[in-house]
């Protein structure tokens, strides 16, 4: 059945992309940061806020964040969208990636000529106890969550499983650390731009162990926007398409005692089979990506589950350097959400401009070598949902 709902569908094309520094602004509220991304995204596209038909914003918790409820019409409005369809979507931190999934499949659908989808989230409006609190309600609030369980502490164990069936070490997760913020500290917009040393990644203040403070991202604010349009009509507004060749959303449990295996994830695995098979490509034509580095050991998991490397050797293949901006395969090329910032709603979207960016060579001193073909990877909880996004220049 999908296959052949797949012939239906138009092929689909990102217009303009537009996104804010991430960081921590005090001075700054929700809304004023959704708009700046979607202001500059707009212009990027020189497309009139009154010819956007449908408006799809992604945000986990902003309402949590911010006190501020209905947020889709709230942020449509001031951009100067009125009268059409304006949602918010939440799937935890894969909130802007599960509305992205949905414009697209509007518009491949027929639904709608020009889709903004946008993602934001202001985290720094509350002191860090609070935002874990906040963010722990993306887990299972009546097991995990009420026994005590954080997500620096669920990620922990999934450490601590993958070093025992695999032999991973804290070497190979200081070497994600090192080398997202090796390539973050090219990326002006990150939040953190800082080089750090192995001797300092292993070094760090733990947080939970085997994670120290180095192998976990910034509470951050920010956002992220996107216009989406059918591929036959994105040349009049842009000489530089993105064709979006395949994107799936998938979902698991989200406690993580249901997986019978915690050091994968089934969502990602399905997510990315789907996209794979929606693009007519496999994960070794995928030239680079942008993944979920939540934690480190998050962005180990996943290279392994989107079929880069075999199961248990992701972690000696970040420590080789294949996965550096110069290796076989760069991942987080951006600086990830390590260095990069992970303001938790906005960073699926975020994925698919720094995608974009990429193909069009406009990625700066971030800039690829090999870059016509990209994949961006957005996880939600502990595995919970996954989008996966293929997008490339043909």
């Amino acid at each position: 059945m999908r296959a052949k709902l797949i012939n239906y569908m138009r092929p689909v094309a990102v217009v303009a992309a537009g996104k804010t520094p991430f960081g921590a602004f005090p001075d700054r509220d929700l809304r004023s940061l959704a708009v700046q991304a979607g202001d500059k995204c707009l212009k990027n596209g020189h497309v009139n806020p009154l010819q956007v038909e449908a408006f799809y914003l992604g945000n986990f918790a902003g309402p949590s964040f911010t006190g501020q409820n209905h947020l889709a019409p709230y942020i449509s409005t001031a951009l100067g969208i009125r009268d059409v369809p304006a949602t918010r979507f939440e799937a935890a931190c894969a909130s802007s990636g599960s509305a992205f999934f949905h414009a697209f499949s509007a518009v491949s659908a027929g639904l709608y000529d020009c889709v903004l989808v946008a993602g934001v989230e202001k985290m720094t409006s509350q002191p860090t106890a609070r935002v874990t609190e906040i963010l722990a309600g993306a887990g299972d609030c009546s097991g995990e969550v009420k026994a005590g369980s954080t997500f620096p502490s669920l990620f922990a164990m999934i450490a601590r499983r993958h070093m025992y069936q695999y032999g991973t070490t804290r070497e190979d997760l200081a070497a994600v650390a090192v080398k997202n913020h090796a390539n973050g500290a090219l990326n002006p917009d990150a939040h953190m731009r800082k080089v750090i040393t192995m001797e300092q990644a292993l070094n760090a203040r733990p947080v939970a162990e085997p994670l120290y403070l180095y192998d976990c991202s910034l509470i951050s604010d920010g956002a992220a926007a996107v216009l989406l349009m059918p591929f036959d009509r994105a040349r009049d507004f842009t000489d530089k398409p993105v064709r979006i060749l395949g994107v799936a959303q998938a979902s698991d449990f989200v406690a993580l005692d249901q997986k019978p295996d915690i050091t994968t994830f089934p969502a990602v695995r399905r997510a990315a089979q789907k996209a794979y098979e929606m693009a007519g490509v496999t994960p070794r034509d995928i030239q680079f990506a942008e993944v979920h580095d939540c934690f480190t050991i998050a962005e180990i998991v996943a290279i392994e589950d989107l079929g880069f490397v075999d199961k248990g050797c992701g972690g000696p293949y970040e420590s080789s350097g294949a996965t550096a901006r110069t290796g076989e395969k760069p991942i987080n090329a951006s600086g990830g959400l390590k260095s990069k910032g992970h303001p938790v709603g906005a960073t699926g979207v975020a994925q698919v401009c720094d995608i974009v960016a990429q193909i069009r060579r406009e990625a700066g001193d971030m800039q690829l070598k090999r870059h016509s073909l990209g994949l961006a990877q957005n996880l939600g909880g502990s595995g919970a949902s996954c989008v996966v996004s293929i997008l490339g220049n043909v």
